[in-house]
């Protein structure tokens, strides 16, 4: 049996839009002779569509959608393909019921009876012959993280298989790969020869080294093969990056898509009906599998191909490559025609200049240099040669004498004063974005927001910021990153040099280095990662050997940070646990870190 992945980048609400695109890949895996299709999970809605599934018109909309959608496949002769196709479904009834009905373990529901009437359904579809053959509801619903499953959604207990070509085809979707004996397990109890999974699993860093090794351990459990189609694209602050798979009952890796690019991935899948003799259905630990006939005759013999393997990337080109596909999803899904930022001289406006102009070309972004008295040649040159090799463009507004009219206007000094200038440059921003109808581009990375090293309505302001969720050091690899893949194909090197070497500097006063202010970058960035990513308390930062000094001053300047990030931008998810919808801590919080007693050690 042929199968084709369809790693498809969806709009969230575009209902119509979604639905096109169904049809669109459809006909190319005909073209394939495919026999099967599977797409991401919420095709037809996007994914996270957050609070919009609690509107019952949405709900409705979305089966509606998906009933039209397979009436539409067959008009355009593509009847005879089956289609796996992620929606989102509502349950019958007037509306949710009151928290205190709903039961707290789906198991005690039997089939897929709950008193949450009127609740929404992640779901998948399986459509043929211009019906839904059959529906699946969501078993697994992550709670962790980005996700708020729970918050939404009601769990199925219903495991339909559907035999196709006399084939038997279990549906999944995302979550349930990652739960051991979860609906892997029961697939394989029941007897099946093959789970398809449709996914809306986030990059994040390394995460795709994860995948294999799970969906190995799946099709083990269900001593089947396994289709993994995963979502590609940029949603507000996540960013899917496909990297769909297929692996054989045994494990065998033979099919894998590319990152961060729409694909449609095909794999030949040799099964063989008669291995799986017992084949079940009714209850099955948890779960009540049904059985759906769409045709017992097999597909004819053909010459099978080899499935494709995607080369991997290197770690600073994955998360380049989900910065550009981030930003550019960002600006164009929401109809915005350009992006304009400040040009500092320094790493981070040049390596924020270089993302936008990789992910909408020069024509479309805009660079603003902002000097004031306090700004060095050096750093004028460096954004004026940062503009020129990346062929955007740019102009320069002297803010000297803005600066100096706020002084003699209200008396300031220290931090206050520095702060004007900063101020000054976001206001003159945001007014060139009003009037040209860019978007601004904030340009911190992760270490100042973390500690809380950025101006409140001055470089701090701005509708996206994509490197929020990039500490200083990696921005520092991702320039150097940049500048080789530019020289090994003979092409200019975006980033200045000089803006790589040159001790960071907000340049706010006479001489200021970052350093005046801050740890090493290291060491910052180092207890950053695992106060703020991993959640390590003060005693098991110290055991990581942390500098004790350090830490105690890290860890005072992220927790009085909290307001200051609430009123950022969003930005890119790349990293294990990213500022915003991945981390919530009250901005009101007396809770400080501290070493445990000797008794609570000893206790231990």
């Amino acid at each position: 049996m042929r199968v084709a992945l369809a790693q498809v980048d969806t709009r969230v609400g575009d209902l119509a839009g979604n639905a096109e695109l169904v049809v669109e890949w459809t006909q190319r895996a005909a073209g394939r002779d495919a026999h099967l299709v599977v797409f991401p999970e919420m095709t037809l809605t996007g994914y996270p569509a957050e609070d919009l599934v609690l509107r019952e018109s949405f709900a409705r909309a979305s089966e509606q959608t998906l009933v039209e959608l397979a009436g539409t496949l067959a008009e355009q002769g593509l009847g005879g393909t089956a289609v796996v196709v992620g929606y989102l479904a509502h349950t019958e009834g007037a509306g949710p019921a009151p928290v205190d009905a709903i039961p707290t373990d789906a198991d005690d529901a039997p089939g897929d009876a709950n008193p949450r009437r009127g609740a929404p359904r992640n779901a998948a579809a399986l459509l043929h012959g211009g019906e839904v053959v059959a529906r699946y509801h969501k078993r697994h619903l992550p709670n962790y993280g980005v996700f708020d499953e729970a918050r939404y959604f009601v769990p199925g207990t219903e495991l339909p298989i559907v035999r196709l070509h006399g084939v038997d085809v279990a549906l999944t979707v995302c979550e349930d790969l990652w739960v051991e004996g979860g609906p892997c397990g029961v697939a394989g109890q029941a007897g099946v020869d093959l789970v398809v999974s449709p996914n809306a699993s986030p990059y994040e860093r390394a995460k795709d080294d994860l995948r294999l090794p799970l969906v190995q351990r799946r099709a083990a459990e269900a001593n089947a093969p396994i289709v993994y189609c995963n979502q590609v694209g940029g949603q507000d602050e996540l960013v899917f990056d496909g990297d769909s798979l297929a692996v054989s009952a045994a494990g065998e890796l033979l099919a894998r898509a590319p990152q961060f690019v729409e694909h449609l991935l095909t794999v030949d899948l040799a099964v063989d009906p008669a291995a799986v003799p017992d084949r079940r259905q009714g209850r099955i630990g948890p779960m009540t599998v049904t059985r759906h006939l769409v045709s017992e005759q097999p597909v004819a013999a053909y010459p099978a191909q080899p499935g494709t393997v995607a080369e991997p990337l290197s770690d600073c080109e994955e998360v380049w490559r989900a910065l550009v596909l981030g930003l550019r999803d960002f600006i164009d899904k929401n109809g915005m025609p350009s992006v304009v930022l400040g040009m500092s001289g320094g790493i981070d406006s040049a390596v924020v200049a270089a993302l936008a102009v990789d992910a909408l070309g020069a024509d479309r972004v805009f660079g603003v240099g902002l000097p004031s008295r306090w700004s060095s040649e050096h750093s004028l040159a460096d954004a004026a040669d940062s503009a020129e090799r990346l062929g955007m463009h740019y102009s320069v507004v002297p803010i000297a004498p803005v600066v100096t009219a706020f002084e003699e206007a209200v008396e300031l000094s220290g931090v206050a004063a520095e702060n004007v200038q900063a101020r000054v440059r976001g206001t003159l921003l945001m007014g060139l974005s009003n009037q040209h109808g860019h978007l601004l581009l904030a340009t911190s990375n992760k270490s100042e927001v973390a500690v809380g090293y950025s101006t409140l309505y001055g470089d701090a302001a701005g509708g996206f910021a994509p490197i929020k969720d990039v500490l200083k050091t990696l921005v520092w690899d991702l320039a150097r990153w940049r500048n080789a893949h530019a020289r090994d194909r003979g092409q200019v090197e975006p980033i200045p040099q000089n803006s790589i070497d040159k001790p960071p500097s907000a340049e706010l006063a006479p001489g200021q280095q970052d350093s005046d202010s801050l740890p090493s970058y290291e060491e910052l960035d180092a207890v950053i990662a695992d106060y703020v990513d991993r959640d390590l308390g003060l005693a098991q930062l110290l055991e990581r050997g942390h500098d004790p000094e350090v830490v105690a001053r890290v860890l005072r300047l992220v927790d009085l940070a909290e307001f200051k990030r609430r009123q950022s931008a969003p930005g890119t998810k790349i990293s294990l646990k990213a500022f915003g919808r991945d981390r919530r801590l009250p901005i009101t919080n007396r809770w400080r870190e501290s070493l445990p007693s000797v008794r609570e050690g000893a206790a231990r």
